[in-house]
């Protein structure tokens, strides 16, 4: 694989655990709650559970970063995002559409859909794609600029999407009511 394709996907998913861990972190109270909602979670271990989340969140960031633990914070974030989908898909069978996914942090409700899991699963696969050996060659400034523009592009189609979920139940509405 070549590297410049390693250094898009890993710097996009840390920016994308990052910005999840620290509105976890800034809204704590809250996301214990979201967590609590979930019911998978014994009560009495919800915010220790919540705060074994936000601290993993935080570590895949960086360690993306990072050369000698980029491939283990890649699986890390894979596993993490299959456990995320598998919550979802229980509260899914349960009947539980109503509550919040937790994805947006404290600024936006976004409710559990079988598309949130579809995405999450999505980007683990992404992730694990990203684990194989890389080509070992010297990037030059083009790379660098290709770097940046693909980590734009894939944060850009991430929040995309994550709208786009958010607001496809009021689309449906509106749908019907045409």
């Amino acid at each position: 694989m070549d590297p410049v394709y390693l250094f898009i996907v890993a710097f996009a998913l840390a920016a994308m655990w990052g910005v999840a861990g620290l509105h976890k972190l800034a809204a704590f109270a809250v996301f214990a709650a979201t967590l609590d909602d979930y019911r998978v979670v014994p009560q009495r271990l919800v915010r220790l559970v919540a705060g074994f989340v936000v601290a993993i969140e935080l570590i895949i960031a960086l360690c993306l970063t990072v050369p000698g633990t980029r491939s283990a914070a890649l699986t890390a974030g894979a596993v993490l995002l299959s456990i995320y989908a598998a919550a979802m898909a229980i509260n899914l069978v349960r009947g539980r559409r109503h509550i919040d996914c937790g994805c947006m942090g404290p600024a936006g409700r976004q409710t559990l859909s079988g598309w949130l899991i579809t995405r999450n699963l999505i980007i683990a696969l992404l992730a694990v794609a990203s684990t194989g050996s890389v080509t070992d060659r010297a990037l030059i400034w083009l790379d660098l600029v290709t770097i940046g523009a693909g980590v734009a592009v894939l944060a850009l189609a991430y929040a995309s999407a994550n709208h786009l979920i958010a607001n496809a139940p009021e689309l449906a509405r509106l749908r019907q009511n045409a």
